[in-house]
């Protein structure tokens, strides 16, 4: 028993008075914040249905952007739903989608239906809020709640552009 207690004592001395490499440098305390801001724009045949928005800010190469459409305001409220967005006509699908870079997003309209026949409610005045969330937050998010997205990413206020 005395020797299973010295090598017991003699391996966990030699375990923590090792010293290996210096690990990454870590945050220097600061919150990571997410970034957002929203546009209102047209889409028209002059534009090709579709706007190509800079972020005007850092967004790094692990960031993850969203876009939410404002679809509806019920008893007051905004109502936002994440893109990609299908509207299904009786002549075919219209789809409001996204792409983005570290650069700028760009927003269009999509789909098998012929977009120079949409009524101004599809193609006018339509409200989009681009959220840019550090990759590590998205994991577990789910995303086509904006209520979500924005909390967990300490997002407070956003830029109206």
């Amino acid at each position: 028993m005395k020797k299973i207690l010295t090598l017991l004592f003699i391996s966990t001395f030699l375990f923590t008075a090792c010293e290996g490499e210096q690990g990454p440098p870590g945050f220097n305390g600061g919150l990571i914040v997410s970034s957002a801001f929203e546009v209102t724009r047209n889409f028209t045949p002059g534009n090709n249905f579709e706007f190509l928005e800079p972020y005007g800010f850092e967004v790094f190469p692990s960031d993850v952007t969203l876009v939410y459409i404002l679809w509806d305001v019920q008893s007051g409220q905004d109502v936002w739903r994440l893109l990609p967005q299908n509207v299904e006509f009786p002549n075919g699908t219209l789809t409001y989608n996204y792409d983005f870079t570290r650069l700028d997003v760009r927003v269009f309209l999509d789909g098998n239906i012929n977009l120079n026949q949409l009524g101004p409610e599809w193609t006018q005045n339509q409200t989009f809020r681009v959220v840019v969330v550090p990759a590590d937050d998205v994991d577990g998010i789910d995303t086509s709640n904006i209520n979500l997205v924005m909390q967990s990413s300490t997002i407070k206020t956003f830029d109206l552009r």
